[in-house]
């Protein structure tokens, strides 16, 4: 089931980068640009075909994309024949629609998942009852840790032999009826002593004795249950809201975890990444480990697939903001390059000066190639710090 839900991350990663340089593709091909190649991946050619004038590939490492459009900067010669459809020769307003059409495209794809899970599996919501839904595996460090590390001790529940599915009718010899009371029940009791809790198990009365724990940062104890989780579908209106509010969520996340990058660094190798900073960024290693460990978790097929579909939405979301910052060589920077373009000319008109034309990437091909490098080498540290020391989902 792990390498399943390897095999969906691939496919998923694959599609968004085929998705991205679609946008590219289907924009120029609308504004007549002469697009002479659009390949998946990089490095040495595993199939083409040509149709047309344009060349269709997939390449050797699945690890990005192209659209090869003529005369895309000033470091390209173009064929004569060529310039009227050539990218530099059009009105900057198209220029910027291409460059800005594969984050356009991500944003989409993102967008309508989150309408599909809505309108198909439904939003989660907690049970009321006080049924046990799931085990947490551990102690976590403090209360912003999300997962577990090798250090953290087993939570109250683990020991006590607590199991999914187990419905809690009494704890300290009080009853409770809902999860609300469990979970006030639960925090009252002093930690460090066992209670009694008493559930029902397959028709049978079981009373067990965990000793409660302390989280940092959480009030009361802790014993390590979560509810059970239903699924309620919506109609289309609520599903487009749901849609714009988690998008919304999930762009506030990923700028907080990109501001939260420096300070991860330090962090990605230490002990308790997963409590840090460290433990907010990832790699696709990171990513596809934690889609295949999502879809092996002993959950429902609605959580699997809403887990599997957020990795997928987030990953489309971080991707679409980090490829328009304006950094060359990504397409914001190449974005930027055109505003300042588009600005310039026109102080040069009202300035009655001719148009100085398209800026010189010769001159910023030093800058681009710095960018490409960091960004190359942030990433293999990512990846490295996710094969050794890798942070888990809780199961």
């Amino acid at each position: 089931m792990t390498l399943l839900g390897w095999v969906i991350f691939i496919f998923a990663l694959l599609f968004s980068i085929m998705l991205h340089e679609f946008g590219h593709f289907i924009t120029a091909k609308k504004f007549h640009m002469k697009v002479t190649q659009f390949f998946v991946g990089f490095g040495q050619t595993l199939w083409s075909t040509v149709r047309g004038e344009t060349e269709y590939g997939i390449k050797a490492v699945p690890a990005g994309g192209f659209v090869k459009i003529v005369g895309m900067t000033r470091l390209e010669e173009v064929d004569v024949a060529d310039e009227p459809r050539s990218f530099s020769h059009q009105p900057y307003w198209q220029r910027m629609i291409v460059l800005a059409a594969g984050s356009f495209m991500h944003f989409l794809l993102a967008f309508v998942l989150l309408f599909i899970l809505a309108l198909g599996i439904g939003q989660a919501t907690d049970s009321s009852a006080a049924t046990v839904g799931s085990i947490e595996p551990c102690v976590p460090a403090s209360e912003s840790a999300t997962t577990c590390v090798k250090s953290d001790p087993a939570s109250p529940a683990v020991k006590s032999g607590l199991r999914a599915g187990d419905k809690i009718i009494a704890l300290a010899g009080k009853p409770v009826h809902t999860w609300d009371q469990l979970g006030t029940a639960i925090r009252a009791q002093p930690a460090g002593t066992p209670v009694a809790v008493t559930v029902l198990r397959d028709g049978r009365q079981l009373t067990l004795h965990p000793s409660l724990a302390t989280v940092e940062g959480r009030k009361g104890s802790y014993l390590g249950i979560s509810p059970v989780v239903v699924y309620q579908t919506v109609g289309p209106i609520s599903a487009i809201r749901y849609a714009g509010t988690t998008f919304g969520e999930v762009v506030t996340g990923s700028v907080q975890a990109a501001g939260d990058i420096p300070k991860a660094i330090p962090d990605l190798f230490a002990k308790d990444r997963s409590s840090t900073a460290g433990g907010n960024v990832t790699s696709v290693v990171g990513a596809g480990e934690y889609t295949g460990e999502a879809f092996s978790a002993p959950v429902g097929w609605q959580t699997k697939v809403t887990v599997v579909l957020l990795i997928v939405i987030s990953l489309n979301i971080f991707v679409g903001l980090f490829n328009l910052l304006p950094l060359l060589p990504l397409d914001g920077g190449h974005l930027a390059v055109v505003i300042y373009e588009s600005i310039r000319s026109k102080i040069y008109r009202l300035l009655r000066r001719p148009d100085p034309g398209l800026v010189d990437m010769r001159k910023l091909l030093p800058v681009s190639v710095g960018v490409f490098a960091l960004v190359v080498g942030f990433g293999l540290l990512l990846i490295l710090a996710d094969v050794i020391n890798p942070v888990h989902i809780p199961q």
